[in-house]
């Protein structure tokens, strides 16, 4: 299975020791353990970064997103990032920028959702954006 996945689930499962038992992090760790292709993008590592205290934290997350492939949005994502968006909010949706750059990412490059942000569960039926159903 290739899936991207959202800050939100790296984040529960870096964050804690022993990481989260979260059906979502247990997904990530069963794909990682197969080898299956976890997609990243700069934007989710800058936003872990971030969230993370001590130069340790950061040089071991920077470590692991190294062996992760990393799609870049090019400029027509920014544009139909914005164009989703505005679809949500006319739909009574309220998503964030990044929330829609990832989703916009994810439709582009046809890959599955993993995520713990029920934001996005309100977006795929506005958009084309699926999502990993982690089992509970």
């Amino acid at each position: 299975m290739s899936c991207f996945v959202d800050t939100s689930v790296w984040s529960l499962a870096l964050r804690r020791s022993p990481p989260s038992t979260a059906p979502e992090v247990r997904v990530l760790e069963a794909s990682l353990e197969r080898g299956d292709l976890v997609v990243t993008t700069g934007i989710v590592l800058q936003e872990l970064l971030q969230g993370f205290q001590g130069p340790r934290a950061g040089e071991a997350i920077v470590q692991r997103f190294t062996l992760l492939p990393m799609i870049a949005p090019e400029f027509e994502d920014h544009v139909e990032a914005a164009a989703l968006r505005k679809r949500c909010r006319r739909s009574g949706v309220q998503i964030g920028t990044i929330d829609a750059l990832i989703a916009q990412l994810c439709i582009r490059h046809d890959l599955p959702l993993l995520t713990t942000d029920r934001d996005f569960e309100e977006m795929t039926r506005i958009c084309g954006l699926s999502l990993v159903r982690a089992p509970e």
